[in-house]
């Protein structure tokens, strides 16, 4: 598995309760700038339409070789999956405070794959009790490898 992109901010805004693994439906100078590694989802929302998962967003930088046949670096883009997993991600979005968030971009297998998360905003008192237990943790591995240092 070869990792593209990384979404943390969405680990840092949102709990994940549930995460899915979708394909990715693209076109030919995309692939060749993902491999490159130009690729970016921090901004990126996944939405269901018309019974299929789509990600908006989501920016493929252009291929500097490609010509003609570069795309839009933002177009929306067609995801692959089950749709008893799109069904139940229609379901949980659609309640209150659930959203579809791109978590990472990959290669598997040769295929591009793009790791979605349902997720659930995270409120401020939230992300500062994250914040401290990070912290908290990180003043115990410091002590740890000091103890054995000493």
């Amino acid at each position: 598995m070869k990792l593209i992109a990384n979404n943390k901010k969405a680990y840092h805004d949102y709990f994940i309760e549930e995460k899915f693994e979708a394909g990715l439906v693209l076109h030919g100078t995309e692939v060749k700038s993902l491999r490159m590694g130009k690729c970016s989802i921090k901004e990126a929302y996944v939405r269901i339409e018309n019974g299929e998962a789509v990600v908006y967003g989501m920016n493929i930088s252009p291929y500097e070789m490609g010509n003609i046949f570069n795309k839009d670096p933002l177009r929306p883009k067609k995801l692959l999956m089950h749709k008893s997993e799109i069904r139940k991600l229609l379901g949980a979005s659609s309640e209150d405070g659930y959203t579809i968030m791109p978590l990472q971009v990959y290669f598997k297998d040769g295929y591009a794959k793009l790791e979605i998360g349902l997720a659930k905003g995270k409120k401020l008192y939230d992300k500062r009790q994250d914040l401290r237990k990070r912290d908290m943790k990180r003043e115990v591995e410091k002590d740890f490898k000091m103890s054995l240092r000493g």
